[in-house]
């Protein structure tokens, strides 16, 4: 693919004709690796690809080379690698490092200009110590994995957290990533919540229905669907359409039916009418105020013992609908909790840790009480706001249901981890029964090689919790 029309002048500026291009290609997912160091006493190897005098590429000698590390690969003589662009080699090491937070040691008869030379085509690799004799690629061996989160290079030692520090404030007073509020210091230590006092389904059935309404904006819907499916459940998945008085009408009815055959409601992520207007979720909430769609999951909540879920844009709709923290569409007061911007001002996509701290939810049953797990989140508006009557109120009954923490599994309000600057770093509440609950982070998105060099558990387990009740 390519973009040739980067060119034209503007003012005082002058764009010179430019091509922007980009491959992307496929491959089994067995044979994907990842650019992080993986271990200790590795080594890294350099496959310096040959050029002519006019610094083109030789294309036969190219290929031949890429096929052999293709296969030293394949043949598990690879663990790591990343390919080098205009920054050389240094940058690329460093990156492979900041991952895991290990070190390197690099070669000390390597010349210093080698290192930060452009170096397009070139790759590095991390090789366990007794397979490099076995690699097929024609290679230099220019350092050694370490243990002790340094950079070292003849005399010189930087520590890992110094070369992160400067890689990262660069850009930082043009775009921050830390919004500066008071209390990032502060240290949150909660407890955990342990009840034996958990709602059972009286309603048991084999295979549960779940109901996924789609709003124009929802964008995981796909992602829900698959999880539920995944764990065993039968997914009926409406879009709410909205171009005419007739279609709102119509789309009512069809919602109030298909909340009728379901035993839970998943509200999924997205930005449900672009957030407009008056912010996340309105047109959602909106809609469910409906009288008879109001009905309709009342009767779900209240006759079938069911349950319902709400992730992201689908907490936000959870929030102003009064499902969480009350149990029932309420609405919101001045008083009531809610999601407001993040302290930082901007959409926030990164991934998190998140603490389990009660298990009091039918949908925590399967994830462990104290247990941490890292899931993408991806919002402009999670930052969770309450009096501290209201945050007393929910810990004392267990409704806090997971908190932002940093992968130790310390509660944080460092932004760094709670990356919203949610009020005691809450990321989840439930209703006071905890069978409605509302989270930030993308626990859907998750399957097999999604997010594979993320390390840490990534399975709450909601969706299989959520089934297994009504069995």
């Amino acid at each position: 693919g390519g973009k040739d029309s980067m060119s034209g002048t503007f003012e005082d500026i002058d764009v010179p004709p430019t091509l922007v291009s980009f491959a992307v290609d496929v491959a089994a997912e067995k044979d994907i690796i990842t650019p992080e160091l993986k271990q200790a006493g590795n080594k890294l190897v350099w496959l310096s690809i040959e050029t002519d005098e006019y610094d083109i590429p030789k294309y036969e000698k190219v290929m031949e080379q890429y096929a052999k590390f293709t296969e030293d690969i394949h043949s598990g003589r690879i663990v790591a690698a990343y390919a080098l662009d205009r920054h050389g080699v240094i940058a690329a090491v460093s990156k492979m490092a900041f991952g895991n937070g290990m070190g390197v040691k690099i070669e000390h008869n390597i010349d210093a200009r080698d290192l930060f030379a452009p170096a397009f085509g070139d790759i590095i690799a991390e090789v366990p110590a007794d397979k490099v004799g076995e690699l097929g690629i024609t290679y230099t061996v220019i350092g050694e994995v370490t243990e002790d989160a340094t950079f070292s290079y003849g005399n010189e030692k930087i520590s890992l957290a110094e070369a992160e520090r400067a890689w990262k404030e660069t850009l930082e007073p043009v775009f921050p990533t830390n919004s500066g509020a008071e209390g990032q210091e502060e240290k949150i230590e909660t407890g955990l919540y342990k009840t034996s006092d958990i709602h059972i389904c009286s309603h048991k059935i084999a295979q549960p229905t779940v109901f996924i309404p789609v709003f124009p904006g929802t964008n995981c819907e796909y992602d829900s669907a698959r999880a539920f499916e995944r764990a065993g459940a039968n997914v009926i998945t409406k879009v709410f359409k909205n171009m005419s008085a007739t279609d709102i009408l119509d789309s009512v009815s069809v919602f109030e039916e298909a909340i009728g055959q379901a035993q839970m409601i998943m509200f999924p992520g997205g930005f449900s009418a672009g957030d407009e207007p008056d912010g996340s979720a309105k047109f959602f909430a909106t809609a469910f105020q409906n009288a008879k769609m109001k009905e309709a999951v009342e009767k779900l909540l209240n006759e079938r013992d069911g349950l319902v879920l709400g992730v992201c844009n689908g907490f936000q709709a959870l929030v102003k609908l009064g499902l969480v923290p009350n149990g029932a569409i309420t609405g919101q007061t001045e008083e009531s909790p809610t999601l407001t911007y993040n302290t930082i001002g901007r959409h926030i996509s990164k991934m998190v840790y998140t603490k389990v701290v009660t298990n009091k939810s039918p949908w925590l049953a399967q994830a462990e009480l104290g247990g941490v797990y890292t899931n993408p989140a991806s919002h402009g508006e999670g930052r969770f706001v309450a009096s501290k009557e209201w945050i007393d109120r929910l810990f004392a009954n267990g409704q806090v249901a997971t908190q932002y923490c940093d992968p130790n599994g310390n509660i944080s309000m460092d932004e760094e981890w709670n990356v919203n600057g949610s009020y005691c770093a809450i990321e989840g509440i439930t209703s006071p029964d905890g069978r409605v609950f509302g989270k930030m982070a993308h626990s859907e998105r998750r399957a097999r090689s999604v997010a594979m060099n993320i390390y840490g558990e990534q399975d709450l387990k909601i969706f299989e919790s959520g089934v297994k009740y009504f069995k």
